[in-house]
């Protein structure tokens, strides 16, 4: 009988774990991937939509001409690439929650607008 209850232990066990798998599935099930228009106007673009911390921006564009930094407000008002430098041309970039700032430092682009600001709930 001792053989029955540690089975039926175990079970409960695995049952809990699978349950906690699929709760957690279920939150990141809510985050979304958004695809980035990195141009000069990404700020336009970022405007209006709704961001959530777990979220992911999809950047995609040619390397040889651009790149992203995330940087903070004085580096996106500034144009100071004082931060994280990605420059794959297809970067994923997971938000956490509040502003985040972005601008290409390349050539001059974020003083021509190419530069973004995203506020995650």
């Amino acid at each position: 009988m001792a053989q029955g209850r540690g089975s039926a232990t175990r079970g409960l066990a695995l049952g809990a774990l699978l349950a906690a798998a699929f709760l957690l599935l279920l939150g990141v099930a809510d985050a979304a991937t958004h695809r980035v228009d990195w141009s000069f106007n990404a700020d336009s673009w970022s405007k209006g939509k709704s961001f959530r911390a777990g979220d992911v921006l999809e950047f995609n564009y040619d390397p040889s001409v651009h790149n992203v930094v995330a940087v903070d407000a004085g580096g996106y008002n500034g144009c100071r690439p004082s931060g994280t430098s990605y420059g794959s041309g297809s970067d994923r970039i997971t938000l956490g929650p509040g502003t985040s700032y972005f601008i290409c430092s390349l050539n001059r682009h974020c003083g021509m607008g190419m530069k973004m600001v995203v506020n995650a709930s």
